[in-house]
């Protein structure tokens, strides 16, 4: 009458649920991952490129990589809350540069950047 065999299987079952609940955990995105994917697109944004129209390649390489990252509701929202915690301290000017920045770099997102967007309605 052993039932040390089943509280071994329980334990290895709930180890496997915590390691992938921690391997979930980690690949969401945070706001660093945001800004890292986006400092390509500083001088553009900030009008430091000297009459540039379109936005650097590295920047819309950073833009495509992190929009393609953010695969979950989750993701997508912290992608939101941290464009629109950055965007509430630039100027409209830089505002309207950032905003551009999907659309000219061929990126389709469900919502405009700017300091005004409900990022929870985003999914």
């Amino acid at each position: 009458m052993s039932t040390g065999g089943g509280t071994s299987s329980r334990k290895k079952k709930l180890l496997l649920l915590l390691l992938l609940f921690v391997t979930a955990a980690e690949a969401q995105l945070t706001c660093n991952d945001v800004v890292t994917s986006l400092s390509p697109c500083l001088n553009f944004v900030t009008g430091g490129s000297t009459a540039a129209a379109l936005p650097p390649a590295g920047c819309c390489a950073g833009i495509k990589s992190l929009f393609a990252a953010a695969q979950t509701t989750p993701d997508r929202r912290t992608v939101c809350t941290c464009l629109k915690t950055v965007s509430s301290s630039a100027t409209t000017a830089q505002i309207g540069r950032a905003a551009s920045l999907p659309t000219a770099c061929g990126v389709a997102i469900p919502y405009k950047i700017s300091p005004q967007v409900d990022c929870s309605k985003v999914n």
